[in-house]
Order: C-alpha cells, then structure tokens, then sequence
C-alpha cells in the first residue's frame, strides 16, 4: 500500500496564534515537526498542507513539498481531503499535526502499520491517564475501547464513569486513557468523510472524529508510551524551547 503524511498547517489558533511560524531552536515550529516526520517508517512522502502564503514562505528553502489548499475548509481532515483527491495512486494517509515537534516517528509508523490488514477504516494512539487533575481536564480527550481495540467513544468528560470509587481509586483500574491525536486513514475513509455532514455528537463534544464513530467506522487504538505534549498555548511554547534546548545540550554532550 502507498502511504502518504500530511501535515495540516495554519496561521490562525484561538490559544496560540501564528504557532506555526513561532521560533523553535532557530526554525519555524512547523519545520521542526517536518522535519521529525520524515523519519516515519512506511511513509513514501509528506507534505505540508496549508492556505497561507506566510507558511509557504517560511518553508520555502527547506526542501519539504508544500500543498496550497483552500482557505474554506473547516477542519484539518478537510484540508486532507484536498490533498487525498489530487493523489489517485495515495492507499493509506497518515494525519500529522503541525504543532507537535517531538513526534514520535516510530509510534506513527506503527499507527499508520495497524490499517495494513484491511480490518479498520482509521487508527489512532492513546495513553494512559495517570493524575486526577489530568482526568478531570476536559482538554484531555479520553477514549473508551472493546477488547479488539477499537474505539467505542471519545469524550471530554470522564469516562468510563466510576459509580462506587473515587478519582483516586478509579485511576488504579487502568481503564482511563487519553486519546492522542495522531490519526491513519484509508482511502475509503476519508473520501467517505466528505460526504457526512457533523455529527451531533461531535458538535456537543467538539471532537471531529465522532463523526466517523457514529456512521460506524471501525478506529483502530493503539496503547503508547506518553509522548511530549504538542503545542496549543503560549505556555506550551515556552516549555517546549526549554526541552528543545535541554534537548540541544544532551546530544552535543
């Protein structure tokens, strides 16, 4: 099967704006997220995908391809969409988020390895959840899944709800699991996803891939290790120059 990355990337964020072009260790932070997908087994090629000439412009001398796409599209899975339609040899699309520098190439790789066998429309990663203020933040999309793997629903609330345990006592289970987002698509699926329209669950819960999971997509979940959080606010920033450099420091020692 012939797989592509796609990297969906644009200037406006509600928490962080301009995030993309935001200085990491003396490159746009959106270089340094290409630059760590390149390294993903099983991807033949990636792209950047974005509607904004600033973006295009600060990548222009770094040898990624880039993607011009439409400014109307209203989510990153519709701006692959784009892309997916101007690929016909394109079997397996692997959805890279802009904002996440400390990428995992290896698990990526084994997300987008999992759709190979043919038994699932998408696949995704998740990881344990290990505080109680990180269950109860509802920036934390938890998902539930069945014994094959696979999800059964995903919510900003906590689920699965404990009725006789508290937090505390709950976590011990092992059952709470925060989604990643880090999402492999067939083909299938996502020339599919252009012909739904929202989901009302997904609307309540303002997570896109309820949609898939209420006209009975199967999505693959992966368990992983905690990876490093992506970037959604200045202090996510910040935090991430200072492990970059920590980062910098180790490899020169």
């Amino acid at each position: 099967m012939r797989c592509l990355c796609v990297i969906p990337a644009r200037y406006a964020s509600q928490r962080c704006p301009g995030k993309m072009l935001a200085d990491l260790g003396g490159r746009p932070l959106i270089w340094r997220t290409a630059e760590q997908a390149r390294h993903i087994p099983g991807v033949e090629r990636f792209c950047v995908a974005t509607d904004d000439q600033r973006i295009a412009e600060a990548l222009s001398e770094s040898g990624f391809e880039l993607r011009m796409t439409s400014a109307d599209h209203p989510s990153g899975t519709d701006r692959i969409v784009e892309v997916l339609e101007a690929e016909p040899d394109i079997d397996l699309i692997l959805n890279v988020q802009g904002d996440e520098p400390f990428l995992d190439p290896e698990l990526a790789g084994a997300v987008l390895a999992s759709l190979q066998d043919g038994q699932a429309d998408m696949a995704t990663a998740c990881t344990p959840i290990r505080s109680v203020e990180e269950l109860q933040d509802p920036s934390v999309v938890k998902v539930v899944m069945n014994d094959a793997g696979e999800a059964l629903y995903f919510s900003r609330a906590v689920i699965p709800h404990a009725r006789d345990l508290r937090p505390e006592e709950a976590l011990a289970s092992g059952l709470y699991q925060r989604h990643l987002g880090l999402y492999a698509y067939t083909r299938a699926q996502l020339l599919r996803w252009k012909e739904l329209q929202p989901h009302p669950l997904e609307q309540l819960e303002k997570l896109e891939q309820l949609r898939a999971l209420a006209d009975g997509s199967r999505i693959r979940v992966l368990p992983a290790n905690a990876p490093e959080p992506g970037i959604d606010t200045p202090e996510d920033l910040e935090r991430a120059r200072v492990l970059w450099a920590e980062r910098k420091r180790s490899d020169v020692g």
